[in-house]
């Protein structure tokens, strides 16, 4: 006998809110094997400045904003896809690096007549935001990186900067397949991870969430500490706000600090205090306020 699918009815809820807020779903072709799935308004304001949000791993684009997406959508014209191999989006290109995400996230927007937007970045949409900074800036006006670590470097790992020393022993746990690694990567993400949670719940979330494109999105993950070294990573010119969570046990705040020395004074560095990498579910209003008086009040 199967578990109700309680994903599948969050999924849902999510989605109901989306559209609730103001936003649709579009579907696009980029020509050259790649698709982008991503929310958009459904009626674009011209006195709204445009706002880019850029989910990390996990689930799709509609659980990671779902909670933050009733705060924002009074003040911009918001859009929110999902990355190559997650939600709808998927290429038969090669490449799997955070520069090709960018890259595809850009001709989207370009697509889209967008040519002007600032960006939030979460866990791995912190990588990919960056590099859309970095590569667009006159596109790019104020970035914000939440819990990313772009400044680590592939020797971060044997150093034991992480809880994990290996690329692989990640992989496993940012894509769980079983409700052990799950369990393992809710201790990692929250601050206070639910508990008591059945596996059958679990492994319902697993089925929906974590079993498409299982290989690429490992490549994903495997593309992110390849030969990275802080020296090379380009500074970006756009005004900046950090935001980490004080006990994130994915990217230690260590490398918030880091980030902040790298990019100087055009950056912000807001730590929130009991919260994890998840904080934009674990403290939605704490996060909006801190977005909100570095996107709109400035």
């Amino acid at each position: 006998m199967s578990c109700f699918s309680f994903t599948a009815t969050r999924d849902w809820c999510y989605r109901s809110i989306f559209t609730k807020s103001g936003l649709r779903s579009t579907i696009t072709d980029l020509g050259d094997g790649t698709v982008i799935h991503c929310w958009v308004p459904k009626t674009r304001k011209e006195s709204k400045p445009n706002l880019l949000l850029i989910h990390g791993f996990g689930a799709n684009a509609l659980w990671q904003w779902g909670d933050l997406i009733p705060y924002l959508v009074p003040y911009f014209n918001v859009y929110v896809p999902d990355l190559l191999f997650f939600g709808d989006s998927y290429t038969t290109r090669p490449e799997r690096t955070e520069s090709f995400q960018a890259q595809c996230v850009m001709r989207v927007m370009e697509a889209k007549s967008v040519k002007k937007m600032s960006l939030i970045g979460l866990s791995y949409g912190g990588f990919v935001g960056y590099s859309m900074a970095a590569q667009f800036k006159e596109a790019i006006e104020r970035v914000v990186i939440c819990g990313a670590g772009v400044c680590l470097e592939e020797k971060d790992l044997e150093k034991g900067l992480f809880k994990v020393s290996h690329i692989e022993d990640a992989a496993s746990i940012l894509l769980p397949q079983t409700p052990e690694k799950l369990r393992e990567l809710l201790s990692y993400t929250f601050y206070k991870p639910p508990r008591g949670l059945p596996s059958c719940l679990l492994n319902d979330f697993i089925q929906v969430m974590c079993t498409e494109f299982l290989e690429e999105r490992k490549d994903l993950i495997r593309a992110i500490p390849k030969d990275r070294k802080l020296s090379e990573l380009p500074t970006i010119p756009q005004p900046t706000l950090i935001i980490w969570g004080d006990q994130d046990k994915v990217f230690p705040v260590e490398l918030a600090h880091r980030l902040k020395r790298h990019l100087g004074e055009e950056a912000q560095l807001v730590i929130i205090s009991n919260a994890g990498h998840t904080f934009i579910i674990e403290k939605p209003k704490e996060t909006f306020k801190y977005l909100k008086s570095f996107l709109i009040d400035n």
